[in-house]
């Protein structure tokens, strides 16, 4: 496992970019990269800080694998970790749907790799840490529950129903650790949500907007299944090897049978994350433009015309989903520059 995880790391450092490179999203108009947004306290080298954190992340993401596998390879834990790992796969088509744009100054995959290029400017490194992300609210999550447990008689609610328990505190700490997070790292620079809906919304129209009821809900999607399936009854058994006993799925090999339960059901609750924000992207409701752009070196990705609309100077980009995939089966929208407002113009 050690020599697998030290290839992947060899892969990565063959692969990694820096900066707007490719003509798909490269501002030919623009050089270096300036950023005329102010980054949080003031402080220009949170980049810097995202990279490091990111080896010290690997590294450590590595060593407790590796721990957890000489200890015990089949730990339900470790297998859930890895699954919400490998989900990043499908990352840049959850960078498209919720118009995700990153920094292009993150370490990156070349942006005109087939899947990379969905993304609206880059696919990061960084997207390494999911495992923590998304499995992180289940410990504290899964420790007030049996605190909880220990409290109550066993005909009570928590006893009773545990899995619903679980699931509820998974939502209440996610969406807490999801908003917390996500707005110190949009306001770190580190990526923006270009269009979001006004409502649920907070600081709507500014480069720093979050939509934080869309968001930070839609996490959870993701969260709870990944904490709800690793819960062991009082038999010791997980959610996941009962539902692959239900299922008949491999009944002689069970471990084989969790194993693959884990593996759909992770990869459909991050589908069903990624078409809560295709179907507002299809509504064409995500009206709000975080302005000004934050990242001149990259051309605005703007596939429903909304920046053009508020003033914003090209160029423009549309990305790859552009048309049907984006409820547009036209393509971006011919739109009137500065029609709504020149809100974004007279900021940049």
């Amino acid at each position: 496992m050690l020599a697998l995880a030290l290839l992947v790391l060899w892969f990565i450092a063959a692969n990694a970019r820096r900066g707007a490179v490719s003509d798909r999203i490269r501002n030919p108009e623009v050089e270096g990269a300036p950023r005329p947004v102010e980054p949080l306290f003031g402080f220009d080298h949170w980049i810097a800080v995202i990279h490091i954190g990111t080896i010290l992340l690997v590294l450590t993401v590595i060593v407790i694998w590796v721990r957890m596998f000489r200890q015990n390879p089949r730990n339900p834990v470790l297998i859930m970790g890895f699954m919400t790992t490998v989900i990043v796969w499908q990352d840049p088509i959850m960078n498209w749907a919720p118009f995700a744009v990153y920094n292009p100054l993150l370490w990156h995959w070349p942006e005109d790799w087939p899947l990379v290029s969905l993304s609206p400017t880059v696919e990061p490194f960084v997207v390494i840490g999911y495992v923590l992300f998304y499995l992180g609210p289940y410990f504290p999550a899964v420790a007030i529950l049996r605190k909880l447990q220990a409290a109550r008689s066993p005909e009570s609610f928590v006893w009773r129903h545990p899995l619903i328990c679980l699931a509820g505190l998974i939502l209440v700490i996610g969406f807490a650790f999801d908003m917390i997070l996500e707005v110190s790292l949009v306001r770190t620079g580190m990526y923006i949500y270009s269009q979001a809906i006004p409502f649920g919304t907070i600081f709507a129209g500014t480069t720093h907007q979050f939509p934080l009821l869309w968001e930070s809900l839609s996490v959870t999607f993701v969260m709870i299944p990944a904490g709800v399936l690793i819960y062991r009854d009082d038999s010791g058994r997980t959610v996941a090897e009962k539902l692959a006993q239900r299922a008949r799925i491999f009944p002689k090999r069970p471990f084989v049978g969790m194993v693959i339960v884990m593996a759909v059901i992770m990869n459909i609750s991050y589908f069903i994350y990624g078409g809560w924000f295709a179907a507002i992207k299809w509504s064409g409701q995500a009206t709000s433009v975080a302005c000004p752009w934050p990242y001149p070196d990259a051309k605005v990705f703007d596939p429903q015309g909304f920046y053009e609309e508020n003033g914003a100077a090209g160029p423009y980009s549309v990305g790859i989903w552009s048309e049907w995939m984006s409820g547009q089966p036209n393509g971006r929208p011919d739109v009137e520059f500065a029609s709504t407002s020149d809100r974004c113009g007279a900021e940049q």
